[in-house]
């Protein structure tokens, strides 16, 4: 079984909010960056079991690029969402949206990639999960 990292954060938004921000292609490229240099130029959701995701990430130098893409293996709807990672590894991810009374807490949990550190991908999906409280929380 593969070691798994988990990150989280606390959204101070309403579930429905967080859940559109984090499904919608037009919300996905305003946020799937782990640092200023990077981007999301493009990205597209068929959000349902056995549908795919991909975000096309970007250098803002355009000295850079890949796709990361994905299949969901399981959704409940403004609750959990789960699906693995295509590439190399088939790697599994798991997201939960918990409503608290101060927000909504997101919960990543990932199988470790072999090509970084933990530390180093932690510190990645954090990045882009503070990306994505700061998009959800200022989206109008």
């Amino acid at each position: 079984m593969a070691e798994t990292i988990t990150v989280e954060t606390v959204v101070k938004a309403p579930v429905e909010k967080v859940w559109k921000c984090w499904t919608q292609a037009k919300h996905i490229t305003q946020w799937y960056f782990a640092s200023d240099v990077w981007e999301a130029p493009a990205a597209g959701n068929d959000l349902h079991v056995g549908g795919k995701f991909v975000i096309k990430m970007s250098a803002k130098d355009k000295s850079f690029g890949f796709d990361l893409e994905g299949t969901y293996t399981a959704i409940k709807n403004h609750e959990k969402i789960e699906y693995d990672l295509i590439g190399e590894d088939k790697r599994h991810v798991i997201t939960t949206f918990e409503k608290t009374p101060e927000g909504v807490k997101v919960t990543q949990t990932f199988d470790m990639e072999h090509q970084n550190s933990k530390e180093k991908q932690h510190d990645g999906w954090q990045a882009i999960l503070e990306n994505f409280k700061k998009h959800t929380e200022s989206e109008k």
